[in-house]
């Protein structure tokens, strides 16, 4: 049996191409590495050729293209056979809709608010304006909804298997509300003809049966449909009388009469831009076609769980990731409830593995939920980033940024720039929705109506922007002193930039967003009212500050790339080495068993990627005189027209990072390579939202840019300057290989489980996705692996190019977690003091469970050990000695153990040992 916590996870992109037959073949190399649990993207049913899964559109089922249930018990019962869990990343908060596949979306099209399944959408219903009827927004047009309808694009269709009509717009279905069928039918026949054929006679019959308001109605419906599917020849009747529905530019009565037809439905057809403005159902961050799903609603919660709690059960699932949480509503009952679904299933014989995707920024704390371990990891990465940068270069590089963008190297102006963009463009609608509640909160009560709209909404577009982490964790009761604080903080910062009469209205929107409004004695409100804008707002800041830091700032603010990670920050001092050590010893006593992850289907590109660029910081004085010569090099390569510069100056100078990072360890760049960096910058650029964006692309820029990339990487043109870029590269990769192993090391010791995202055993050089999607050769690892029993190190860092050398180490580090679990799973975290000249290089620390430990030694910042990385670090050059007292080490006489001696011919090293007592042990939470 695998252990119910896992000592090491490996992260699987399960898609059509590898599918659960596929992730079979590889449990045997995935044991022989020494992992205990495969950790895969989402299994259920996602909408056909999905290429991540979070696309889910039916929960209760497994995705067919991964090989349904048929394959899913193949790759279980290869996971049983090796001796591994299995942890599915899981998609409570939404699923995919619009298209032809979702059974819930279909139906609430269908029946509207009637529809059993219209609860679990997050819909306003009374939100569109100049319409008779409530309805749900549908922008998946791709022209106006005239020139849709106009060109024929728009099209009834009758399915004779089922006895329904749809409405079709290429592969979206927009089914017809059956209440229509009667009159339907009736136009239908007139059209054909066909009133004096018997056919035609039960058509009119059947319709005529159906009279009054709404019917046939739902119970009805069913009937209906059947006897209109059994009457003969009424299929080639409606075939024939669908054309009086045939829209044209030159046929205006059936445009007309398809136009009232899709006016009297629960759904309004409109352009894909309207979305940003007018759309009526929550989304996933701004993405049309992910559509939010209220899991606070118990029959959602069971009916989408359904398959979980049955492998849970079934002991065919070990753990499970919980994505995007901060998009529910109530993340603490959803806990809640899935804690008690697992127990149901399995008893409270043992934990069960729960991770959440939650993003902290810097210095949050992450809250408590009930049978959670910890986070996916993301915090980890960025604190391991910041321990292994030079602070002091990152001064440097503060004025480097100045002269390359003409701006201070403050990331705060940026976030708040991209928060006014995304509020105007991608998320109007969104915060129109909170403004008009927050309005008829206001006028609910004499005392507070004089709040006009258009003050309460800037009130809360200044709350918004100086809002400082993703969200709140408000429940339907008070809100908790640290949730009080930042509200009232908040609104501090937000008054400070208010210019207008203040008279309350600050007062009134703290009062609403902490519910206080609701307090005895207070003036009476909307108690529903209240509570859903209160609640409704934390799903709203979370997606705002992720489209604005990650999809924006973390786009535009370029100073050094490796530190605009997922939770990072941008403008960070580094960390010190005893900060490091501190946070650590708070992980090991308050979430030991989160995930550590340096690389993820999310991340902004590879951990190697990232471990060369943060070498930049330790040679910062040849990195900017590089830049500035390349530029010179470069500028007859640039588009200039006008005021178009393409690219822009700062754009250029994260390209100049981007290459370094991503540059080839053997061989020129090839053809395939360059297409890489195109299609990275393009998504760059227009996440940055600068001179081109995804909604109103600058053609003339990306064609620029696409040009500039092509001639600076074409030999022919830029013989120069690829000279000096492979120079500089090959040093970079060198610092970048060993801050790369430290990474690692760090990440298979510390507190939490080490995650390793597929392929990256091997040097990790990815980008942004898609690019970290790229399929992986997993029998070249499996036959390199069979070669690596018996390491040969001096031979392994000889080639270390090859990535035979890190896929060693990664097997070294997990053996050792295996070997000792209960030190690396339940040990404490003991700082070792360092001493000598290069001290400040070394990180050391000790693992102890009881009298069995482990002493971690890890070195950063190279480049004064290997000629700014010129060679490999002479490690005898350290002049550093560890501090072992209260541990036994093999090989070592006394308390000091020297540097050289701890690393021999490796930049890193743990060692077994024994305490000299027994350690009292760490008070963890536990999670059951």
């Amino acid at each position: 049996m695998p252990p119910a916590i896992p000592l090491a996870t490996y992260r699987l992109q399960l898609t059509a191409d590898f599918d659960f037959d596929k992730a079979a073949a590889v449990v045997p190399y995935l044991k022989a590495l020494g992992i205990t649990h495969l950790y895969a993207s989402p299994v259920m049913k996602a909408r056909k050729g999905s290429t991540h899964g979070y696309d889910t559109v039916d929960h209760s089922q497994f995705n067919p293209e991964l090989g349904g249930e048929a394959g899913f018990a193949r790759l279980s019962a290869a996971l049983t056979q090796n001796d591994l869990g299995l942890i599915i990343d899981f998609v409570p908060n939404h699923v995919g809709v619009h298209f032809a596949d979702n059974p819930w979306w279909l139906d609430v099209l269908e029946w509207g608010q009637t529809s059993p399944h219209a609860v679990s959408f997050d819909i306003d219903w009374d939100l569109l304006p100049y319409r008779a009827r409530d309805g749900v927004l549908l922008p998946i047009l791709g022209a106006s909804y005239g020139e849709a309808l106009e060109r024929g694009e728009i099209e009834l269709r009758y399915d004779s298997e089922e006895g329904s009509f749809s409405a079709w717009y290429f592969e979206h279905r927009l089914p017809i509300a059956p209440e229509r069928y009667g009159e339907m039918l009736r136009m239908i026949v007139k059209e054909a003809g066909a009133a004096e054929t018997e056919a035609g006679k039960h058509l009119l019959s059947l319709a005529a049966r159906y009279t009054g308001l709404r019917r046939p109605n739902r119970k009805e419906a069913p009937g209906f449909k059947a006897e209109l599917r059994e009457i003969a020849g009424s299929a080639d009747i409606i075939a024939r009388g669908l054309g009086a529905y045939r829209a044209a530019k030159d046929r205006p009565a059936q445009t007309l009469a398809l136009h009232h037809l899709l006016e009297r439905q629960h759904y309004k057809l409109g352009h894909w831009r309207l979305a940003s403005s007018d759309i009526n159902y929550r989304r996933f961050f701004d993405v049309n076609g992910l559509a939010g799903l209220r899991v606070e609603d118990p029959g959602t919660f069971a009916a989408t769980h359904r398959l979980v709690k049955q492998l849970i059960a079934d002991g065919r699932l070990q753990g499970i990731r919980l994505d995007h949480i901060d998009g529910l509503r109530d993340p603490a009952q959803y806990c809640q409830r899935l804690r008690r679904l697992v127990r149901d299933a399995q008893g409270t014989t043992k934990p069960f593995y729960t991770v959440i995707e939650k993003i902290l920024c810097e210095h949050e704390r992450l809250p408590h939920f009930a049978g959670v371990q910890g986070t996916t990891g993301y915090e980890w990465m960025n604190v391991i980033t910041q321990v292994l940068v030079d602070a002091k270069g990152l001064e440097a590089l503060d004025e480097t940024w100045r002269q390359v963008s003409n701006r201070p190297p403050r990331l705060a102006p940026y976030v708040k720039d991209a928060k006014r963009r995304v509020l105007e463009t991608l998320l109007t609608s969104e915060f129109t929705v909170l403004t008009r509640l927050l309005a008829r909160i206001a006028n609910g009560h004499y005392s507070t109506r004089d709040f006009s709209a258009d003050s309460l909404r800037q009130a809360l577009e200044l709350y918004v922007l100086h809002f400082p982490v993703y969200r709140t964790y408000l429940t339907t009761s008070a809100p908790t002193a640290h949730d009080r604080k930042l509200i009232d903080d908040t609104i501090a910062r937000a008054r400070a930039e208010w210019f207008a009469a203040d008279e309350g209205i600050f007062d009134f929107l703290r009062d609403a967003l902490t519910m206080d409004l609701l307090q005895p004695g207070r003036p009476p409100h909307s108690a529903p009212r209240v509570r859903r804008f209160a609640l409704k707002l934390q799903q709203f800041t979370g997606p705002m500050m992720a489209k604005s830091l990650e999809d924006t700032a973390f786009y535009q603010f370029h100073r050094l790339l490796a530190l605009n990670e997922v939770g990072g920050d941008p403008a960070s001092n580094g960390l010190t080495i005893s900060a490091f050590h501190e946070s650590m010893q708070v992980r090991a006593r308050e979430w030991p068993q989160g995930m550590t992850a340096t690389a993820t289907h999310d991340t902004k590109r590879g951990e190697d990627a990232r471990a060369r660029i943060a070498a930049l910081s330790e040679i910062t004085g040849e990195w900017t005189s590089a830049v500035s010569r390349w530029k010179v090099l470069n500028a007859p390569h640039l588009a200039l027209n006008g005021n178009l510069r393409a690219p822009s100056a700062t754009f250029e100078y994260m390209l100049y990072q981007t290459l370094l990072g991503a540059w080839p360890l053997e061989g020129p760049a090839d053809s395939g390579f360059v297409e890489r960096i195109q299609a990275y910058a393009l998504k760059a650029a227009r996440e940055g939202k600068e001179e081109t964006s995804w909604l109103n692309p600058h053609e003339a820029y990306e064609d620029g840019v696409k040009s500039f990339i092509a001639k600076i990487l074409d030999p022919a043109l830029s013989g120069e300057f690829l000279e000096a870029l492979q120079t500089l590269a090959r040093r970079v990769a060198l610092l970048g290989a060993l801050n790369g192993l430290s990474q690692l090391t760090l990440k298979a010791t510390l507190p939490g489980v080490p995650d390793f995202y597929q392929g990256t055993e091997f040097w990790d050089l990815s980008l942004v996705d898609p690019d970290n999607r790229r399929p992986v050769d997993f029998a070249a690892r499996h036959a390199a692996l069979g070669t690596l029993d018996d390491p040969d190190w001096t031979n392994l860092i000889k080639s270390w190019p090859d990535g035979r050398l890190k896929l060693a180490w990664t097997r070294r580090l997990l053996e050792l977690r295996n070997e000792l679990p209960d030190v690396f799973a339940r040990g404490d975290y003991q700082p070792l003091p360092v001493r000598g000249a290069h001290a400040d290089h070394v990180i050391a620390f000790a693992r102890r469970h009881g009298r069995t430990a482990a002493i971690v030694v890890v070195g950063r910042q190279f480049a004064p050990f290997t000629q700014a990385g010129r060679e490999w670090p002479a490690l005898d050059g350290f002049d550093a000695t560890i501090d072992v007292t209260g541990y036994s080490v093999p090989g070592l006489a006394g308390n000091d153990l020297p540097l050289a001696q701890a690393f021999r011919s490796f930049p890193a090293s743990v060692v077994s040992a024994r305490a000299a007592g027994a350690a009292k042990p760490v008070r963890q939470r536990t999670r059951a």
